[in-house]
């Protein structure tokens, strides 16, 4: 059964952020409603509310929404036009293809000034002799029904003749009571015997027959009584014997039933088990994954990839190692690996998954080495302190600035002058300038 309760009426209020309260429009259509309740406490200020294709037998809780311009309420169960005086702004009502026959409850929508248009093709009403004339002179102030706006002559005609439309539209509301009450009477022995069928097949010990014709489980002795009765070569499950799912839905849809809200209604539940029993189906049609086999009974262990991760296992003979390569996924902490190494085997369970990598060792006198510890290894080295010398307190001193680079010193290298002539005083062209300071 569909409810209406805050998380959907939420849902349906993505335009309004989700806020109720303030809400003008609201969608609910096929949803599978079948009552009409809280709106009228949650929504005061809707002026559009949309309730077509749902299960909904009455109109109530919709009289304080006062604001409310437009009610659809479409391929519905409604039987009666009522409970709508309060919506005082109300303009249009859209009852299709519902189960009115009391055609007269059309007058409590004179209270409803504002109301032009009106909607109730496809209702039992719509078929009555005189259905237009009644409601055109029932309601002064409606301007358009059925989507056909009313001419003034029509009202005219309508108000002089609504006496004897009257008669005929209450002799026929009359008729249709009386077959509405024998359909719900069918419709309630019906649901009876699905019941009592129903507890039968739980009773413990119980053997019948299913009838495909009749839908119903037969006692043992009218299956004696249509059809003589076979040795017994399958035991019980010939009793138990019941057609197919297949079978049974494409029954339900091939028997001829009339459109009836209890139609409506059994159809619903057709479509609920059905969709109950696809969901048993699929729960086990679901495998069970079996444990993995790690290791055998005989102590052997197996290679096992379930993450389908990239790995080399290479064995170096000349240092005597067996060397696990493993290819994990990029920016991965290191703190979601964990590496199990043992003599004979070794364990990486990556992500805290069920993932595991099992490779098998040469022996228990094999050194085993992973990148995984080697990973965590140089974390360790780094978080070690770091060693450092001890300086004798008394040889102790402030280091020279100035000689801290100590190196062999380069003189500059002069240049000698080559040995040339000098003047001699003695020659007759020398003049001593005592300006002129001398070569050496």
């Amino acid at each position: 059964m569909g409810r209406i309760t805050e998380d959907l009426v939420r849902r349906n209020a993505e335009h309004n952020d989700c806020v109720i309260f303030s809400l003008e429009e609201l969608s609910l259509h096929q949803q599978e409603i079948e009552r009409l309740e809280h709106i009228d406490r949650w929504c005061r200020d809707l002026k559009i509310l949309y309730l077509q294709n749902n299960l909904i037998g009455k109109i109530e809780n919709v009289g304080k929404l006062k604001k409310l311009e437009y009610l659809n309420l479409a391929l519905n169960n409604v039987e009666k036009i009522e409970n709508l005086e309060g919506c005082e702004e109300l303009t249009k009502l859209d009852l299709t293809v519902n189960f009115i026959g009391e055609l007269s409850s059309v007058k409590t929508l004179r209270g409803n000034v504002h109301l032009r248009e009106l909607f109730l093709m496809g209702n039992p009403c719509a078929d009555f002799e005189g259905y237009r004339p009644f409601v055109v002179a029932a309601l002064p102030q409606l301007q358009c029904l059925d989507g056909k706006e009313i001419e003034r002559s029509e009202r005219i005609q309508a108000l002089q003749n609504l006496p004897a439309v009257e008669q005929r539209i209450r002799e026929q509301e009359r008729a249709h009571c009386l077959k509405r009450a024998r359909e719900k009477q069918e419709a309630q022995r019906k649901l009876r015997e699905e019941l009592e069928n129903k507890e039968k097949e739980n009773r413990p010990g119980f053997e019948g027959h299913w009838d495909p014709g009749s839908g119903a489980t037969l006692p043992p002795s009218a299956e004696s009584k249509d059809h003589p009765q076979a040795p017994d070569i399958q035991g019980g499950e010939r009793n138990h014997r019941k057609p197919e799912d297949g079978e049974d839905d494409l029954e339900f849809w091939n028997k001829p039933s009339l459109f009836t809200p209890e139609s409506r209604l059994e159809t619903l539940r057709h479509m609920e088990k059905q969709r109950r029993d696809q969901e048993k189906l699929s729960e086990k049609k679901k495998k069970v994954k079996p444990p993995r086999t790690l290791i055998t009974e005989d102590g052997r262990a197996l290679n096992v990839n379930e993450p389908k991760l990239d790995f080399s296992l290479k064995d170096d003979e000349n240092r005597h190692q067996i060397i696990l390569d493993l290819a994990v996924y990029r920016y991965m902490d290191t703190s979601l690996i964990h590496v199990d190494v043992q003599p004979t085997y070794v364990r990486v369970m990556v992500k805290g998954k069920a993932g595991e990598v099992i490779t098998g060792g040469r022996g228990t006198h094999t050194s085993v080495r992973s990148t995984m510890d080697s990973s965590r290894e140089q974390p360790d080295k780094r978080s070690k302190p770091t060693e450092k010398l001890e300086v004798d307190p008394s040889k102790h001193s402030f280091p020279d600035v100035a000689n801290i680079v100590q190196g062999a010193r380069h003189t500059p290298r002069r240049v000698r002058p080559a040995p040339g002539v000098m003047p001699s005083e003695e020659d007759p062209d020398f003049e001593d300038n005592p300006e002129v300071p001398p070569l050496i």
